[in-house]
């Protein structure tokens, strides 16, 4: 790739969805077609090579991609660096970092089921990154298919200003082609893999429903494109070209997402995906990124992609191979060259680059440069997940990616103590590769806590330890991330005082704590210095705030983090010689467990956000199992004799639910959940829980 590489010709895309919506299927075709694999294979396939995008042995083996895997393929003249994400909420991360670097994507839905819960994360995560996306229905090969049920789920559910952009012939086995509503040209492939697109005489019985369809296309266009509108209210037929280019303007703008339908498995329609990519999604100078001015106090600047720039890269994702560490980089403006020296501007570390390659899903090849609006991997450079790398010629930063909270923790130790060295090693290792992934030692029982998005999150790490680590290990019992919280006003006034030989310790404050409505930011603790007149000196407001903060991280009732506090510090007093920083920190950590009693605690649990889907016959069991769990049903659905379950779940009540759902449907049932929110548990259960806590701490005391 040369300097004067066309960035016209990029497309950095990536493919999301929820679970089993044939992403990777896709992907698979994509590569098929793309000239970067010479055969298919597919995710469960009888010849036992798996999809080329799932990589690692247990992504196989459950049929579930856990990592995105990156790679390019060329589609006429066109360069598409692709980025297959998992669809299993637990692996929320990689959707989050892949979506960050991303300037388009693919929102792949089943043809049966629709818009489903993971379709709805994918969908909020892409609104949260400003990605344009066109929507594929996949699937169409399949008994109950219907894409204008999906695409009327698409408004509806999602609010997205969805269209059909090509509509099938026929459904089910009958599925044999699609009609191109822009061009008014019927195609369908042909050939084993179906290599070969043939243009065929337009349907007759279906041309009364195309020009419909075409006409609702043309006033969506309308309203984002003057040309096309213009056009629209004289009655005039507008060009293939105006209506691309009207179309392309309304996908970047994110103001439409045109649907456009096949089967990935019945390899029809994958390649007419292809060139809508090229033709409406955008290049890496379209979509605008910005930086942080770390020498203007963080300020936002736009990043330009031009190879003479200074460099700006961001580490999205990494991962341990047995030549060393793998880092995955996208190149938003500059260029950077193997043997540069590039800085890390997380620690300032300048550091040289050893090695720059391309990536394709495992396989690898060595480039010497890579450019502004590409992606690339690099080996040999120790940083973090989200980490920025510049040239000496600037100093900047990207923002920081969305981390979710972890909601559920396990405690773990290797059965032997030969194994104890893996143990930290596997470790270290997916603490780096995943934010979401977090460990920390308790203190008191001095056990060794990890903690994730899920059950089946935790479970693929405990595998993934015996298998790369050789390192068997004992797992307790899953413990729920709970929260305390107050639901009253309550007002404080302390005064810390220690007369002992020497100088004393003299602090005396007063104010209220109340509780604070949900943030947008995320915050759950807000501190107001209310102080007026020098009562308390400037030095030391920030040590009543950090007394106040420090005593929330463990609360008395059931010694779990507080969270939705809100402090107002409004009056005190300090002594010339005896007042300290240190004593107005006692002071206000005092005041907390003081006042905390009177603001009438309470017990927040996690509430998960379920979707069961059973055969119709299983209604009745499953909907009694979710009400059993202290579940709030919030809708259900009927499609082609399955009926979908939407719940709001208390994550405590699901363990071991997919046993129970299995034995309940005759292993029929699926389901899939997510964390939805945090909300006040029942009296009984956070007096339960507060008496467990009261005899652990007076079982210590002894």
């Amino acid at each position: 790739m040369s300097k004067n590489w066309d960035i016209q010709k990029v497309r950095n895309i990536g493919i999301s969805a929820h679970i089993d919506s044939g992403k990777t299927t896709l992907s698979e075709r994509i590569l098929f077609y793309g000239g970067k694999i010479h055969e298919i294979h597919e995710v469960k396939g009888k010849d036992g090579v798996g999809a080329t995008m799932d990589s690692m042995d247990l992504e196989r083996e459950k049929g579930i991609t856990i990592q995105s895997a990156a790679t390019q393929v060329h589609w006429k003249d066109y360069t598409i660096n692709l980025i297959d994400t998992p669809g299993h909420v637990d692996f929320t991360v990689e959707v989050e970092r892949s979506l960050r670097v991303l300037d388009g994507a693919i929102l792949v839905l089943c043809g049966v089921s629709g818009v489903q819960s993971q379709s709805i994360t994918v969908d909020r995560q892409m609104k949260r990154y400003s990605v344009p996306r066109l929507a594929f229905v996949n699937k169409l090969d399949r008994q109950g298919a219907n894409p204008i049920r999906v695409k009327d789920a698409l408004i509806e559910k999602l609010r997205l200003n969805a269209f059909m952009a090509n509509l099938p012939i026929g459904l089910e086995e009958k599925h044999s082609g699609i009609v191109d509503l822009i061009t008014m040209k019927a195609y369908e492939n042909q050939g084993e893999d179906g290599e070969k697109i043939v243009e065929i005489p337009f349907p007759e019985d279906m041309r009364a429903q195309a020009k419909e369809y075409r006409q609702i296309m043309i006033g969506k266009l309308a309203d984002v494109d003057d040309v096309v509108g213009e056009k629209f209210l004289m009655e005039e037929e507008p060009s293939v070209e105006e209506l691309r280019a009207a179309m392309r303007k309304g996908v970047i703008a994110l103001k439409l997402v045109p649907v456009f339908c096949g089967s990935a498995f019945k390899n029809k329609n994958v390649q007419h995906l292809l060139d809508a990519v090229t033709y409406f999604l955008p290049n890496p100078a379209e979509k605008q990124e910005h930086g942080l001015d770390l020498n203007k106090n963080e300020e936002k600047f736009p990043l330009i992609t031009n190879n003479d720039m200074p460099l700006v890269m961001l580490a999205f994702k990494l991962q341990e191979t047995q030549f060393g560490q793998l880092t995955y980089m996208r190149v938003y403006q500059g260029t950077v060259k193997k043997g540069d020296f590039i800085i890390n501007q997380t620690n300032k570390k300048s550091l040289k680059v050893p090695r720059l390659v391309r990536m394709h899903s495992a396989k690898m090849e060595d480039i010497d440069a890579s450019y502004a609006g590409d992606i690339v991997a690099v080996f040999g450079v120790d940083c973090a997940s989200g980490d920025t790398f510049c040239d000496d010629r600037i100093n900047a930063s990207m923002q920081s990616m969305h981390v979710p909270d972890s909601v559920i923790s396990l405690a773990i130790a290797p059965k032997t103590k030969e194994a104890s060295n893996n143990f930290t090693k596997a470790l270290q290792k997916f603490r780096k590769e995943d934010p979401t992934f977090r460990v920390h030692r308790d203190e008191e029982s001095n056990e060794t806590i990890i903690s994730g998005m899920g059950e089946l999150h935790l479970e693929i790490y405990v595998e993934r330890m015996k298998r790369e680590f050789a390192c068997e290990v004992t797992v307790g019992q899953p413990q729920v991330a709970y929260r305390e919280t107050i639901t009253a006003d309550a007002e404080y006034d302390y005064t810390h005082k220690k007369q002992t030989g020497g100088s004393g310790q003299f602090a005396k404050i007063s104010g209220a704590i109340r509780p604070l409505p949900a943030q947008e930011d995320g915050k759950t603790f807000l501190f107001n210095n209310k102080v007026v007149g020098g009562r308390i000196p400037k030095e030391f407001i920030p040590a009543v705030e950090e007394g106040f903060n420090e005593q929330c991280a463990k609360g008395p009732m059931i010694g779990f983090p507080i969270v939705g506090v809100e402090v107002d510090l409004t009056d005190g007093s300090y002594h010339d010689v005896d007042s300290s920083y240190m004593a107005f920190k006692i002071a206000a950590m005092a005041a907390m467990r003081e006042v905390y009693q009177k603001a009438r605690p309470a017990v927040l649990e996690p509430i998960m956000k379920l979707e069961t889907t059973v055969p119709e016959e299983y209604q009745g069991p499953a909907t009694g199992q979710i009400n059993q769990r202290r579940g709030v049903i919030t809708g259900t659905t009927s499609i082609e004799g399955n009926c979908t379950i939407e719940a709001e779940v208390p994550l405590t009540e699901m363990f071991g639910y997919s046993t129970d759902l299995r034995s309940a449907t005759k292993g029929k049932g699926e389901f899939s959940m997510e964390f939805a929110k945090y909300s006040q548990a029942p009296r009984n259960i956070q007096d339960a829980l507060a008496k467990k806590y009261a005899e652990k701490r007076a079982a210590e005391n002894k």
